[in-house]
């Protein structure tokens, strides 16, 4: 019961964030659902109806889909013939920043090594999500940019293989490399093999339903749901690293979904709408859990006198990120003092750190010891995004605002629309049925007010059916009136170059209501 209040309530938030980002367009969704957060967690009745936070729950439910869809999203193809480059950055540049942020720390936070390795093993997975809040509106450099996506899908293994090194040597008083590597090697090769072969076998499956009398569109939806939660959990209860499997497999299902767009396009479009649906709950619901944690875990600690130690820390690890970025994409990866700069701050740390950090116990490590960790995380979270999100601002040039694009397409949905019922008049038809699909079509530029569409909501109710003939004039209206639209827009886009990415998301529009008019109805013979 608890788990479900919990569910509910950050759904529920996070659809909330999501609403009130609409209005501030300049502010992204992630900020204001982690303000949100902040404010459940400082009103006690909202806070106790979100139960404790459980890091393996947060790492199969939330994670795991997000980094499968993330994965699904980028062509296997980019990811083989970038390999080597993404080995070096997920490997050998991340265990430089382990080497500099653990005796940083340990130098100016005056605690043993183990524990600074701790700490510092935490602070280098970075996290898309956080990165995507930071450069809302932004253009990235291209090569930068996939750079930053290639890192976070394949670095948070690295940062859990180093973890467990931490915390062995912090244990027995040594570190064992050959236990490290063989651990390493096995996690990530591992994984990623677990995830080629679970993610080959639900394709084949998915491909022969697709294929047979047996498929059910439902069923189909239901299951690729489904598959990053199978993959992570099977890969982990192997002792394999879960991440990487959900990601191999979603770069396998990018494959699928090129080839079977005209194969079962009904069930390609209802799987992305799924994906925008999950992702954009799920990020947003992310951005909540963090603000939520960030009070519960500074709540009797902010007051002690280790406040300026953790702060320290935290300064520290995030100097040694940003500086071992800065110099490795300088030197290693070839990028001028530009990119460079960027790679380096864009490196942005979420939900995904503090969720490594509260999977320690304060038992072993002492109560000291987990409060600075904790907070010394938390601090480099908040540096790692608020330092970005104001330098950016002035070193990368700014997208055009959805304000402005709006109202251009607002300007251009108005004269299609206009075209579309000129049409109409044009056209011989019932008077009944013109009056009804030039009505839609208002709609459709949503040139009905409120109160008369409410008035006439009320009127379809006792509205009688349109004959068999009728029905198929009404159909064909429609088919005329999308048909003049697209042409429109057509027109329009090989015009407007800026906005054609808007302009395609209207002729999408176009399309979907068109497929909806297509959808033969029940009574349909």
């Amino acid at each position: 019961m608890e788990l479900m209040v919990s569910t509910f309530t950050l759904a529920i938030t996070s659809a909330l964030s999501i609403i009130i980002a609409q209005a501030f367009n300049r502010v992204s969704v992630n900020y204001i659902s982690m303000i949100i957060g902040i404010i459940i967690a400082l009103i006690p009745f909202l806070n106790r109806q979100v139960a404790a936070f459980d890091s393996e729950i947060f790492m199969e439910l939330i994670v795991a889909p997000l980094l499968f869809f993330e994965g699904q999203k980028t062509r296997f193809h980019n990811v083989r013939s970038n390999l080597k480059k993404i080995i070096s950055i997920t490997v050998v540049m991340i265990v430089l920043i382990l080497i500099a942020a653990g005796f940083g720390a340990s130098w100016v936070g005056n605690v043993s090594l183990p524990v600074a390795f701790i700490i510092a093993s935490i602070s280098t997975p970075t996290d898309a999500t956080a990165t995507s809040a930071v450069t809302d509106g932004l253009k990235m450099p291209r090569r930068v940019n996939a750079s930053l996506q290639a890192e976070s899908l394949f670095n948070d293994a690295s940062g859990i293989i180093l973890l467990n090194m931490a915390i062995l040597w912090f244990t027995n008083g040594y570190i064992n490399y050959g236990q490290t590597i063989g651990d390493f090697i096995y996690s990530s090769v591992g994984g990623a093999i677990l995830g080629l072969i679970l993610g080959w076998a639900i394709i084949i499956f998915r491909q022969l339903l697709m294929r047979s009398t047996l498929n059910s569109l439902n069923a189909q939806n239901l299951l690729y749901v489904l598959t990053p939660l199978i993959i992570y959990a099977l890969a982990e209860e192997f002792n394999l690293s879960g991440i990487i499997a959900v990601v191999v497999a979603g770069l396998l299902h990018n494959a699928e979904t090129q080839q079977s767009i005209l194969l079962n396009s009904r069930q390609i479009h209802m799987g992305r709408d799924l994906q925008s649906l999950i992702s954009e709950i799920f990020n947003s619901m992310v951005f909540v859990i963090l603000g939520i944690l960030m009070v519960r875990i500074s709540r009797n600690r902010l007051g002690n006198h280790f406040a300026w130690q953790w702060i320290l820390v935290g300064i520290t690890i995030y100097l040694a990120n940003v500086i071992v970025r800065y110099l490795y994409s300088l030197l290693a990866l070839k990028y001028d003092h530009h990119e460079a700069t960027v790679f380096a701050l864009g490196g942005i740390h979420g939900a995904v750190t503090l969720s490594l950090a509260l999977t320690l116990s304060g038992t072993f490590l002492g109560r000291d010891n987990y409060n600075l960790i904790i907070m010394s995380e938390a601090t480099l979270i908040l540096l790692s995004m608020m330092v970005p999100t104001i330098v950016f601002q002035f070193i990368l040039p700014h997208q055009i605002t959805d304000q402005v694009a709006l109202q251009t397409i607002e300007r251009v949905r108005q004269e299609m629309v206009k075209r579309a019922i000129k049409e109409i008049h044009y056209m011989y038809l019932p008077q009944r049925v013109k009056k009804y699909v030039i009505y839609m079509l208002l709609t459709q530029k949503k040139a009905i007010p409120f109160k008369e569409s409410i008035k006439t909501l009320l009127k379809t109710i006792n509205y009688p059916e349109f004959t068999p003939q009728e029905q198929y004039l009404q159909r064909m209206a429609f088919y005329r009136a999308f048909e003049v639209e697209r042409e429109y827009l057509e027109m329009i886009g090989q015009k407007e170059i800026r906005y054609r990415k808007y302009i395609l998301s209207l002729y999408n529009d176009v399309l979907l209501a068109e497929s909806l008019i297509i959808e033969p109805e029940e009574s349909d013979d």
